[in-house]
């Protein structure tokens, strides 16, 4: 049953704890939609250079393992990980072409691990871990907060475009 409060989820402190109650939230919804999916609505392709809702998924697991590298370990990925994370990090062609074929649960097991890594990585945060910045390469500054707000926002935008593609789906059929 998904929670529509926001409170500050157990074992964190205030702060890290509403903004995992905010997380959980944005997955549980993600996953409540995504959970009877087939085969071919998750690799179902609305038009040329569009993503597939498995492409989608991959990419939203990407973006917080990403941001778990760059807010826990303060720096960029490393040559392998960049193998691993590219394709779903980037979309495009090399996604459509490989990111195909797997099952709800595969999607919905890396939905879950990544998270599971989360959540574990921000027990050991204080709420002022939250607003230490950084810079990125191009000079501009950000927070932690911003970096896991990114995660959510883009998640909750990627969901939007997963619902436009079942739709057209439902409407070709």
């Amino acid at each position: 049953m998904i929670d529509y409060r926001i409170v500050s989820a157990n074992f964190y402190t205030e702060k890290i704890g509403e903004l995992v109650s905010m997380l959980e939230h944005t997955r549980n919804v993600t996953l409540s939609e995504i959970s009877e999916l087939t085969q071919a609505e998750l690799d179902y392709l609305p038009g040329k250079g569009a993503n597939s809702v498995a492409s989608l998924l991959l990419h939203i697991v990407s973006i917080e393992f990403v941001h778990q590298i760059g807010s826990f370990n303060n720096r960029e990925l490393t040559e392998s990980e960049v193998e691993k994370w590219g394709i779903s990090l980037e979309l495009g062609a090399r996604a459509r072409a490989n990111i195909k074929e797997h099952s709800v649960d595969f999607y919905i097991d890396r939905l879950q691990r990544v998270r599971m890594v989360t959540l574990q990585l921000l027990e050991s945060q204080s709420d002022s871990w939250l607003f230490e910045e950084n810079k990125w390469g191009n000079g501009i500054p950000y927070n932690n907060y911003y970096l896991w707000f990114h995660v959510m926002e883009d998640e909750i935008s990627h969901r939007g475009q997963i619902r436009t593609i079942l739709r057209q789906l439902k409407n070709k059929q």
